[in-house]
This record gives structure tokens, sequence and C-alpha cells, in this order.
């Protein structure tokens, strides 16, 4: 169905409020979940069918446990990772803006920070290059391996330019666990050769494989180890829980980092020489069938923009209705 863009940012709003998050947090989490949700990203609006996603019981104080000039250690307070991150986020910023580098790593969160392209594309808006990875709990296998161990676990990188941030957002593994939830609710099946079931056997059923395990996304010890770095950098780096260390359902960990080009290059010839990458890109020849080349993040802003322009968007049936019902 189609639903004005209006109608679902109020819908998706009210649904927080009756999570129990604060007018501030209920502002934070929709412009990431919107941001998702226009692109064509599963990191959208499907995660508020989940009553997890409420505000957590046991939430406290957001706080710096660990700092220097470039850098910093958040314990979340078991707060909702999105408004944990984007505070992770600024700080990181301002670091960079300061003294040319800001990492910030954070722990103790309680659920999903949503698509990270969001934070690396707001860093690079700043003129900086950005850099986003997060944890979470065991959903995809090792390479030669049938059981889960890994998260989802995706990265994201954004370049500033001239024009639009590049910006890459990716899982490390074939789909994104709310991939297969947005396909159970659609009643869909998922593509073939890219989840098992809890016995080993491939599997296009999402229900089957949300009990067994998703395969990394290029089926090898590459994304694998890809996927293992990336668990690394999100549990024992900034002293979150992994891979069936803790408690990896209540205790999310994630990375981001901002670097000013001038500690390398000039800002403004960066800027440029990444635009022109981007343009050379797009005019290589093209492979029949192709009608344009695309760099990373075009698409998702295109379809964003679009969707901005007509006002309106195109949520599946079930999708909706469920999410609906938490306001009902």
């Amino acid at each position: 169905m189609k639903v004005k863009i209006s109608d679902l940012r109020k819908t998706v709003e009210s649904v927080l409020a009756k999570y129990g998050y604060d007018t501030i947090e209920v502002n934070s989490i929709t412009e990431v979940l919107m941001y998702a949700q226009l692109r064509g990203n599963n990191q959208g609006i499907v995660k508020l069918i989940n009553p997890n996603f409420a505000k957590s019981k046991n939430s406290g104080d957001i706080k710096i446990v660990k700092e220097t000039k470039l850098s910093a250690v958040i314990d979340g307070g078991h707060n909702q990772g999105i408004v944990v991150l984007k505070k992770a986020m600024d700080l990181a910023i301002n670091k960079a803006k300061a003294s040319g580098f800001g990492i910030v790593g954070t722990n103790n969160t309680a659920s999903s920070t949503g698509a990270i392209g969001y934070y690396a594309n707001e860093i690079a808006k700043q003129g900086l290059v950005g850099f986003a990875f997060a944890g979470s709990p065991e959903t995809v296998n090792t390479h030669g391996s049938y059981e889960p161990i890994f998260g989802t676990n995706p990265l994201a990188i954004a370049m500033p330019t001239t024009k639009e941030p590049v910006v890459l957002d990716m899982a490390t593994a074939a789909m994104a666990y709310f991939g297969l939830v947005e396909a159970k609710t659609a009643g869909k099946s998922i593509p073939e050769d890219i989840a098992y079931d809890k016995d080993g056997n491939l599997t296009t059923d999402p229900a089957l494989a949300m009990d067994g395990a998703i395969r990394p996304f290029d089926k090898s010890y590459k994304g694998a180890g890809l996927s293992m770095m990336v668990q690394i950098l999100t549990g024992p780096l900034v002293a979150a829980s992994f891979t069936g260390i803790g408690d990896t359902a209540n205790s999310w960990g994630n990375l981001i980092y901002a670097i000013d080009p001038s500690l390398l290059v000039d800002n403004e010839t960066f800027k440029s020489q990444v635009t022109q990458m981007v343009e050379k890109v797009k005019s290589t020849k093209k492979i029949p069938g192709v009608d344009e080349i695309f760099v990373p993040g075009e698409k998702g802003n295109r379809l964003a923009l679009e969707r901005a322009q007509s006002g309106e968007i195109e949520i599946e049936d079930n999708l909706f209705n469920e999410l609906s019902k938490q306001i009902s």
C-alpha cells in the first residue's frame, strides 16, 4: 500500500512513544529509521514490529567511561542502540574537528543501531571521512560451519565529495537479520543458498533461517573473515559482549570514527578528487542490459529523493498492519 511519508513518520513516533521513549529519543530514533525506510534499506520500520524494541526497563545513564583527546568509550546504560551511537557519532565528529581524528566505542546497548550508513553519512556531510561498525547477536555462520557464531556485523564507510557523500553500507552477512523478519512478515521466501536451517540444510524459509544461520555475504572464507574482524572491533575492542562471550543479546557493541582529510591532504582537493573518481566510475563502459553505473549509496539517495518529492512511500501491507497494531 502507499502511505504518506508524513503519516508514516507520525505512526513511527506514536509507536516509539508507546514503547516508552521520551521526545528527544523519539526524534533521534525516527530520523534513523526513516533514513533507512526511504532508501529501501531493511533497517527501517520493520524493527518496530518487535516489542523487544521498546525502551529497556533496565536503562540508565549513558556515560563516558574512558576518554582521551582522540578517543572515548561510552557505556550505553542499556539504552537503545540508535540513541547511544548518535551520541558517539557527535563525539567522534567533535574530536576529529578539534584534533583531526576521533574514535568512539560503545558497549552495553540494548538493541540494534539501525542503518549504520546513516552515521557514516552524517560524518561525511561534515567534510570528514566516516567509518561505522556494528556488532550483533549470533546469527551468521563461519565458513565451513552451519552454526551461528557471528552477528550480521554491518560496516559503513563514507567519503565527502563536492556533492552528496559516497556511502558504502553493507552487512557482512548475505542478508541482514531484519531482511528475514521482513520476508517472514510478508509471507515471502528468501533467496536460495543464503541461509541454513538449524540442522545445516539450505533453506528459503525465513522462519527456518531465523532458527538456523545466515551465510556470509560472499558465502566464502573472505566474508566470514571480514565478519570476524567486525566482531572483534565491536566486541573485545570496546568491552562489549561477543561470539558466545557475555550476553550478546543485551550488550551490543559498536565502533565509530571520523578522520579529517587535512591530516594527509588539502580538504577541498580531496573532495574534488573523490568527485572526479565518482564521475569516472559512472562513465565507464557498460555491459549489455545495464543503463547506468551506480556508486555506493547513490541508488538509495535517489530513491529517498523521489519518495520525498512525491510525499508517498510504498509499504508492504502486512508490515504496515503489524506496525499499526502496536498503537491500536
